[in-house]
């Protein structure tokens, strides 16, 4: 059934799947890390680290971390910047799967 699944796409669209999936893995454990530093007061995750993850594809990630951790939730670069973030990510994402 998987098999099925991966071969109803081209090979540009199967890599692309899984860098956002590997990208947005990477934001959410990164939202994680810094949440458990932070709880300890220990050296911390830059916010610019975090966007950039964000910006490049790790936008569900990021959310999805705010959500679970309950991290950087009351913050407007966050609250705001992610949510445009991912909209900016889903398109982007059509774009080039239009071009795959």
């Amino acid at each position: 059934m998987i098999n099925q699944l991966l071969l109803s796409y081209s090979r540009g669209e199967q890599i692309f799947g899984i860098y956002i999936l590997l990208i947005s893995l990477v934001g959410f454990v990164l939202m994680g890390i810094d949440k458990y530093k932070a709880s300890k007061e220990k050296w911390r995750i830059q916010e610019f680290t975090l966007m950039t993850i964000s910006f490049i594809g790790g936008a569900a990630g990021i959310m999805i971390g705010m959500i679970i951790f309950k991290h950087k939730i009351n913050k407007k670069k966050f609250s705001i910047g992610v949510p445009l973030m991912y909209i900016f990510n889903l398109i982007v994402n059509r774009v080039i799967i239009y071009y795959l």
